[in-house]
């Protein structure tokens, strides 16, 4: 079934950046910890439930906050847009993970 795009807007913020996704579900393919800080540093994420990432966020300086959004709107592999911070969808935050 395909949806309508939908804008979020980032809240808290006095610069809003809105960031337009293909839906409105947040599942994420996959986090990684690419500098293995104990904190994920890149988040994929599939908005529109179709199993196809068209979200990714990156922490480029390890404060564990998102601070670049790509969006593929139409999943072609080229981002459609690109914007400084989280684009209005924070990740949700995990537990505690302990190494062995």
């Amino acid at each position: 079934m395909s949806q309508a795009p939908e804008s979020v807007t980032e809240q808290g913020s006095t610069d809003s950046e809105t960031v337009e996704t293909r839906g409105d579900e947040r599942v994420e393919l996959l986090r990684a910890d690419t500098n293995n800080d104990g904190k994920t540093d890149v988040w994929v994420v599939d908005t529109d439930g179709d199993g196809k990432a068209d979200l990714f966020q990156f922490d480029t300086d390890g404060d564990g906050k998102v601070d670049i959004t790509m969006v593929d709107i139409d999943e072609d592999g080229q981002p459609d847009e690109v914007v400084d911070g989280d684009g209005g969808l924070p990740p949700e935050q995990l537990p505690p993970t302990v190494q062995v």
